[in-house]
């Protein structure tokens, strides 16, 4: 008789973690996220973060199977950065919202690379962070006083708000680091150039307030939402 396959490995969370190796998963993603944070998305392979590591690809695919599989681990490392209060009840679940939102922004601010890869990685492989923060965000709404069926839309309301806010200031910080100005030097460059309207002491902070003006509004349509029950 033929032997009996073995079931394949569906996600790296399932993969069993290999003991005492010189290089560890948690070396692998470590430099993963250097790499990502450095060069960005395009730049991530297996050749290039075994020669980083000083290790050949072969001992990176001991511990994961894949690019896509290394993403679902720098993912999830990134994710464990996150702030998430606890709201007790619909007094306080406004600010614990707001609060979760600003800790998302940061770390999209801090990792751009990732607002790009959020949807690609599946829900059936979610990762020990992802699981627990995306529990205590869903519990904010849950405090609210959301229904059950509603949730999840609630949330993902504001999660959409602030990834497309936070990619599109990525970018534009992006933009400002490869000219070799400070933010301030560009801001100010282009209202030279008659590019904006008026002068920007301090063009971080003005930021800082475009994001909240348009995350209160997200949050007074939800909070208005829950007026109507």
């Amino acid at each position: 008789m033929p032997a009996e396959k073995k079931p394949e490995i569906a996600s790296v969370w399932t993969r069993p973690r290999r003991q005492r190796e010189q290089l560890s998963r948690e070396q692998i993603v470590a430099e993963a996220v250097l790499l990502l944070d450095a060069d960005g998305l395009e730049s991530l392979s297996m050749r290039k973060l075994g020669t980083r590591l000083d290790a050949g690809a072969t001992s990176l695919y001991r511990h994961v199977a894949n690019k896509d599989e290394l993403i679902e681990l720098v993912v999830d490392e990134v994710y464990g950065e996150l702030a998430v209060p606890t709201a007790t009840g619909a007094a306080d679940w406004r600010d614990a919202a707001a609060r979760s939102a600003y800790s998302l922004r940061a770390m999209i601010l801090r990792h751009p690379w990732v607002a790009s890869v959020l949807g690609q990685v599946g829900l059936i492989h979610l990762g020990p962070n992802v699981t627990k923060m995306s529990e205590r965000m869903a519990a904010v709404y849950a405090a609210a006083g959301f229904p059950a069926d509603e949730i999840e839309q609630a949330l993902s309301t504001v999660i959409s708000y602030v990834i497309g806010m936070a990619t599109s200031e990525a970018a534009y910080l992006s933009l400002i680091a490869r000219s070799g100005r400070t933010e301030r030097e560009f801001a100010e460059s282009l209202h030279d150039a008659g590019r904006q309207e008026q002068r920007t002491e301090n063009p971080e902070k003005a930021r800082e307030e475009t994001f909240d003006y348009g995350l209160q509004r997200v949050l007074d349509g939800l909070t208005a939402r829950l007026a109507k029950d």
